[in-house]
């Protein structure tokens, strides 16, 4: 179960945690300037799920930095599914390959579906305008540095770490999440 305490809790990447099921080629890190075009993508790929998960408790999102309009990105459109019991893989897994998905891993518990969908409302937000240039110049620096560094999107996310956390400490107190604690994220 998804609690408030397990919102704000940062847990760094443990592979432990994940299972990897499948990987794709590694790419080299590029951030483009934003498309209006991505929304409409989203849409495409989203009728797409539905079409092959006809089902009640289905989640899908557009998540990440294409969901955001004017914010630079990787062209890749970012989805949360989220399907009623993904123990059942039997119920989702072939139904989504069948239409052309790559199942790439699991992480059960993950209340990260709720931290994509609290940042992208806050970057959406133009209260947060100053976040919002903010992620947009650590997205383009640590494209850069990763590129220069030949690494993959893994430590591309690394470099945006500290000021993804500022962000979401704010996300977290504007929305109660973090009580009296004035502990980070």
């Amino acid at each position: 179960m998804i609690t408030p305490s397990s919102i704000i809790h940062h847990i760094p990447y443990d592979p432990t945690n994940t299972e990897i099921v499948s990987t794709r080629p590694k790419k080299r890190i590029e951030i483009v300037e934003p498309d209006p075009t991505w929304p409409a993508a989203f849409a495409r790929i989203e009728a797409r799920i539905k079409a092959a998960l006809p089902q009640d408790g289905l989640y899908v999102q557009h998540v990440g930095s294409t969901s955001v309009p004017g914010l630079p990105a990787k062209a890749v459109i970012d989805i949360d599914v989220v399907v009623p019991d993904p123990t059942a893989e039997e119920d989702y897994v072939p139904a989504l390959e069948s239409a052309g998905f790559q199942f790439l891993f699991r992480e059960r518990k993950c209340p990260e579906v709720v931290r994509h969908r609290l940042f992208r409302d806050w970057l959406r937000d133009p209260k947060n305008e100053g976040d919002k240039e903010s992620y947009a110049e650590v997205k383009r620096q640590a494209a850069r540095a990763s590129r220069e560094a030949d690494e993959t999107v893994m430590e591309y996310n690394d470099r945006k770490e500290p000021v993804i956390r500022e962000i979401l400490k704010r996300v977290y107190e504007a929305h109660g999440l973090l009580g009296d604690s004035k502990s980070g994220p």
